[in-house]
C-alpha cells in the first residue's frame, strides 16, 4: 500500500477532515513558531492521493496529530531510520568524532530454554526473539557515543579504527593508577578543540598527556590544561569488528 494511502486511512479512522488537519497544523506552526509545519488542504491532498512525499516539517506534523510513530511512517517511505545507526557504522568517517545515542535499542526479549549465561554460546541461535526498546528507557542518555574514525590508528589494535565506542561522560576525572594491565587502564574519549582523541590519558598539573597504544607506532601528545583540551569521558564499552587476514 502506498504511504499516502496509509495515512488517509489513519486520518479517517481518527475521524478529522481535512479542515481539522490543516487548522491543527496552523495551531502547531504557531507553537513552534515555524510556518513549515502548516498542512493545507491542498498539499494534504497531494500527499494522500498524488503520491508527493512530506517534508521533514510536514511529517512531524501529519505524526503528531496522528499520534503516530515518526520510525514507522518513515519505513512506509522506505526510510529505515532505525538502520542509520548501523549504517552509519559500516560507511564511517575519517576523523573520529562523537554521535548520539540511539533511540531504540535491539535487544534479545527472548532465550531458548537451554541457554546457559555461563558459557559462551551463539545469540543467533540461542535467542528466540527480539524486541526494539526506547534508548531513554535502557538509561541511554546516560551515556554518549564515539566513532573512532577510519584513518585513527592511535589505539590500534586495542580500539581499531572503525570502532564503535561508548562513553560515560560522569567519568571525566584522570585516574593516577597504577593499573594492573593495559585492560584496567581507563581510556578516555577527550576534545582537543580541533577534534577528537580516543587515548590513555595522565595529568601532569597544567598539562594532559595523551598515551597511543604501544603497538600504534605513535608518539605521545602534550596539550595544555585546560585550554587545549577537555575529557568528554571514560570509555565504557567498544564495539569493533576484527580484522581480517590479507
Amino acid at each position: 500500500m502506498q504511504p499516502g494511502n496509509c495515512l488517509r486511512q489513519v486520518r479517517e479512522r481518527l475521524g478529522l477532515t481535512y479542515r481539522d488537519v490543516e487548522q491543527s497544523s496552523f495551531e502547531l506552526a504557531s507553537k513552534h513558531g515555524r510556518p513549515e509545519f502548516v498542512i493545507r488542504i491542498s498539499r494534504l491532498a497531494d500527499i494522500e492521493n498524488g503520491g508527493v512525499t512530506p517534508t521533514l516539517h510536514k511529517l512531524y506534523t501529519l505524526c503528531a496529530l496522528y499520534q503516530l510513530d515518526v520510525f514507522e511512517v518513515c519505513q512506509w517511505y522506505q526510510i529505515p531510520l532505525d538502520e542509520h545507526l548501523r549504517d552509519g557504522f559500516a560507511w564511517g568517517a575519517k576523523k573520529t568524532h562523537l554521535g548520539r545515542a540511539p533511540y531504540r535499542l535491539h535487544l534479545p526479549l527472548k532465550f531458548d530454554p537451554a541457554f546457559d549465561p555461563r558459557r559462551t554460546s551463539s545469540l543467533t541461535r540461542m535467542v528466540e526473539s527480539w524486541r526494539s526498546f526506547e534508548g531513554a528507557l535502557m538509561d541511554g542518555a546516560k551515556y554518549r557515543y564515539g566513532f573512532i574514525g577510519t584513518e585513527d590508528t592511535w589505539m590500534d589494535p586495542l580500539v581499531r579504527p572503525g570502532s564503535l565506542v561508548l562513553v560515560d561522560p560522569a567519568q571525566r576525572t584522570i585516574e593516577a593508577g597504577p593499573f594492573r594491565n593495559e585492560f584496567e587502564r581507563p581510556i578516555y574519549f577527550v576534545d582537543l578543540r580541533s577534534g577528537y582523541q580516543c587515548s590513555w590519558c595522565t595529568k601532569e598539573q597544567d598539562r594532559v598527556v595523551l598515551h597511543p597504544y604501544g603497538l600504534s607506532a605513535r608518539a605521545p601528545q602534550f596539550y595544555r590544561w585546560p585550554d587545549e583540551i577537555e575529557v568528554v569521558g571514560r570509555v565504557a564499552g567498544v564495539a569493533m569488528r576484527l580484522p581480517e587476514r590479507r
